[in-house]
């Protein structure tokens, strides 16, 4: 597969790329061979380079030898590296022709470009679905194949995304990153943040399309359509009898558990519901229910 020219250059048969060097040309021929010499000692994987290899190596040592003297954060690859720095000198050398975003990653600015193109080049072959990111399509097979590899270090529970443990472990550390700079509550997810900003701000986005009432929260939305369609999705298990609220639900099966969550502290009767107690507290105030 090689042929030595007149003037010392070497010449791949299948490609007609020259080097100066044979042994050089020998590794590229393994490009169209798939020949992989070196084998990792640790896992088997095999590569056409020894400077391969020995990359690889650094990920069982653990061996980082490139330092970003800005942040004293450790790499074991040189390229990775030289993209960190980016970071730091603010270049940026990837421009995007359409928006003119710019990027200090190829491979950032590729996908960004399948913005603009509408490429989807990553296709499950379960349901045929397109993604634009290859990481993107590996996320969405765990879907079809339940694989959850991301485990929590305290109680076990296993996640799909890494993303979903990391808020998960909030609940252990007790961690509460998003703080209202209103009055200074702390909430441990973006979204709840969002939720309680309503109460200062008054927004009320969910509006009910039939009689134009606002809410603050999805599921208040969904409560109240219920009274417009007449859903009611909690029945009692004990006599059948349904209700649209579970609340309802829950106070309605005191009747046959005979529970009774509500005291009287003058005369100690109890009563299933706060409203029977705030009737029966007249007897002793002797409050008139009209005013």
């Amino acid at each position: 597969m090689m042929i030595h020219t007149g003037d010392c250059s070497y010449r791949c048969e299948v490609c007609g790329k020259e080097f100066n060097r044979s042994d050089v040309l020998q590794t590229h021929v393994r490009l169209h061979t798939s020949e992989r010499p070196y084998r990792c000692a640790v896992c088997g994987k095999q590569f056409n380079r020894s400077a391969g290899l020995k990359r690889h190596l650094r990920i069982h040592t653990g061996e980082c030898p490139y330092g970003c003297e800005v942040c004293g954060k450790q790499f074991n690859q040189a390229g990775n590296f030289k993209i960190h720095m980016r970071i730091h000198t603010g270049e940026c050398s990837y421009r995007c022709d359409v928006c003119q975003k710019q990027f200090n990653q190829l491979g950032n600015f590729k996908a960004h470009m399948r913005i603009h193109t509408g490429e989807c080049p990553y296709r499950c072959k379960v349901c045929g679905k397109q993604f634009n990111r290859l990481y993107v399509l590996t996320n969405h097979m765990r879907i079809h194949t339940g694989e959850c590899p991301y485990r929590c270090g305290m109680c076990g529970k296993l996640f799909k995304h890494s993303h979903d443990l990391k808020t998960h472990m909030r609940i252990h550390t007790g961690e509460c990153p998003y703080r209202c700079e209103v009055c200074g509550k702390q909430f441990n997810l973006s979204g709840n943040l969002k939720i309680h900003m309503r109460i200062h701000t008054g927004e009320c986005p969910y509006r009910c399309e039939v009689c134009g009432k606002n809410f603050k929260h999805s599921q208040e939305l969904n409560r109240h359509l219920r009274i417009h369609t007449g859903e009611c999705p909690y029945r009692c298990k004990v006599c059948g009898k349904q209700f649209n609220v579970s609340g309802k639900l829950n106070r309605h099966l005191r009747i046959h558990t005979s529970e009774c969550l509500y005291k009287c502290e003058v005369c100690g009767k109890q009563f299933n519901e706060s409203n029977n107690l705030k009737r029966h507290l007249r007897i002793h105030t002797g409050q008139s229910p009209y005013g």
